[in-house]
């Protein structure tokens, strides 16, 4: 039988701890299960036995804290993954995003066409902001590009002329350079192209950036 002879507190989170058998490292967990299984120094110990225990102790914790964290808003795999690795090891998160993937509560895909819709619709963000947001929120670059893909030219250009057509409510009394470069800044901050905003303002101020 193995014996424990370590156990330790780890000095980046005070709440989990190392668990040494026979003097070389066994696993690590958190603090609360070393008293549910009453683990102490010197207790001999059926290791393959504790070991399949206390993973299914960590997956358990683990699934919980992610479905703890989706109940409360939407994340990516990479977040999520982040989230995780802070009291987790790797293989006991690897398990919980399998389950989160079978049971579809992450799907990258699906989110970054949410936040599409949200920017677009809503914030009538340009695509640049909207890529962005994207990659904010930890999505790869082939779902960023995949739902960027979808956005519709003449929505994004009526988004543009929306929000222009509101500040020029706020600037019309001032000149037409003033006027032409708060405007194409705003724009510009809201993530549209040089060539939508160019678009924009030629069609909105009769006149284009060679006039002013």
């Amino acid at each position: 039988m193995a014996i424990i002879t370590k156990i330790e507190a780890q000095k980046k989170n005070t709440e989990r701890v190392n668990i040494y058998v026979d003097d070389e490292f066994f696993i690590a967990i958190f603090k609360e299960l070393v008293f549910t299984f009453n683990l102490k120094k010197g207790i001999e110990i059926d290791e393959q036995h504790l070991q399949s225990i206390l993973k299914d102790e960590m997956y358990i914790k683990a699934k919980n804290k992610a479905l703890n964290i989706l109940s409360k808003a939407d994340q990516s795999e990479k977040k999520i993954r982040e989230k995780l690795s802070v009291d987790f090891e790797e293989d006991t998160i690897d398990s919980v995003i399998d389950f989160l993937k079978k049971y579809n509560f992450i799907n990258d895909s699906i989110l970054a066409q949410k936040i599409v819709n949200t920017n677009v619709n809503l914030n009538k963000c340009g695509k640049n902001r909207i890529k962005q947001n994207l990659y904010n929120k930890g999505l790869n670059k082939n779902s960023i590009n995949e739902a960027v893909s979808e956005i519709d030219n003449d929505v994004e250009f009526e988004n543009a002329m929306y929000l222009a057509k509101k500040r020029y409510e706020r600037v019309k009394n001032e000149d037409k350079r003033k006027i032409y470069q708060k405007i194409s800044q705003h724009l510009i901050y809201k993530g549209f192209s040089y060539d939508i905003v160019k678009s924009v303002l030629n069609k909105l101020l009769n006149f284009d950036e060679s006039n002013i």
